[in-house]
């Protein structure tokens, strides 16, 4: 996709459903790399724990894997519904973005998976669907950027089944969005001063027209970011919608502080210069610390303090 100018910045500040279509459409193309999406056995183990962690398991009576019909909304390029029906959770997979670009590049990434899924550009306040259609409704990293999330809630137990579950996984929180923010722009400040010295230029040091295109997806991410949420204020927004059985569940705290500071500096290099020991300590390092996070510092420390939340909530009967 063509990047987007300055022009197209400024037009985003005064209209925000351009700004999700221009960000999402820009960054359509490089999505899977620069986050490290694929959807091979780690991807997909990685979304089925989310969607578990945030079910919580076993799963609830009368439910089993895998549902059969799966609606993502805010899909992006499919990391989270395809990785979910690679690793057996989901069936039958339809997604939409409000950005055509991810549609397009989602549909893509399934048939290179070896199936089909529905794509539709839509806004997940609109869900262009009949009542009653899904046994399950996903999402991740998605209602963050949505303008009203309580209609959103809303659309999203229309369009399911009586009895149907959605799943919304990897949403910041305020106070963990505050310390993240807080960190990347430390890392990136450094990150840019120490590859720029002479030692280290050649090697590590993205072009300038790269750091400011850099700098142009960050001024354009900032609008798209629409809220963050506090745990238990997100369970009464989804209960106020007409959700059932509500549950939140939280991720990474030390992951996070670890997190945050090796994706801007992997943001901040020219691409490859780090290498396959450093993606192997900072895929293992958070492993391990997301597991202290589950295991121990779940158990004593409020879900206020995680960076991500995940909510799931059922229609009623």
């Amino acid at each position: 996709m063509t990047p987007a100018s300055e022009e197209d910045v400024r037009r985003a500040y005064e209209d925000n459903k351009l700004a999700q279509v221009l960000y999402h459409d820009w960054e359509s193309g490089t999505y899977d790399a620069k986050w490290a999406i694929d959807f091979d056995e780690r991807c997909a183990t990685y979304a089925k724990d989310r969607f578990l962690g945030v079910v919580g398991e076993p799963l609830p009576a009368g439910e089993a894997l895998p549902y059969r019909r799966a609606l993502e909304i805010g899909a992006g390029t499919g990391f989270f519904s395809l990785n979910l029906r690679v690793a057996g959770v989901v069936d039958e997979v339809h997604v939409t973005d409000l950005s055509p670009g991810m549609v397009e590049v989602a549909r893509r990434n399934a048939q290179e998976l070896g199936f089909d899924v529905e794509g539709r550009v839509a806004d997940a306040e609109h869900l262009p669907y009949d009542d009653d259609t899904f046994d399950v409704v996903v999402g991740h990293a998605v209602i963050h950027h949505i303008p009203d999330v309580e209609l959103a809630f809303r659309e999203m137990l229309r369009v399911l089944k009586p009895g149907g579950r959605f799943v919304i996984a990897g949403e910041p929180t305020r106070i963990g969005h505050a310390y993240a923010r807080r960190l990347g722009h430390a890392t990136w400040i450094a990150t840019k001063a120490i590859t720029h010295l002479p030692p280290l230029r050649e090697r590590y040091a993205r072009p300038k027209e790269e750091l400011d295109e850099s700098s142009r997806a960050a001024a354009l991410e900032a609008v798209v970011d629409l809220h963050t949420f506090d745990p238990a204020e997100l369970a009464a927004t989804a209960r106020a919608a007409g959700a059932t059985e509500v549950r939140t569940h939280t991720e990474e705290l030390t992951a996070a502080l670890l997190g945050w500071p090796v994706r801007t500096i992997e943001a901040g290099v020219k691409e490859g210069a780090l290498g396959m020991r450093w993606a192997m300590f900072a895929f293992s390092s958070w492993k391990r610390l997301s597991l202290i996070d589950e295991k121990v510092l779940s158990r004593v420390v409020p879900q206020k303090f995680f960076y991500n939340v995940g909510i799931t909530g059922v229609k009623p009967r």
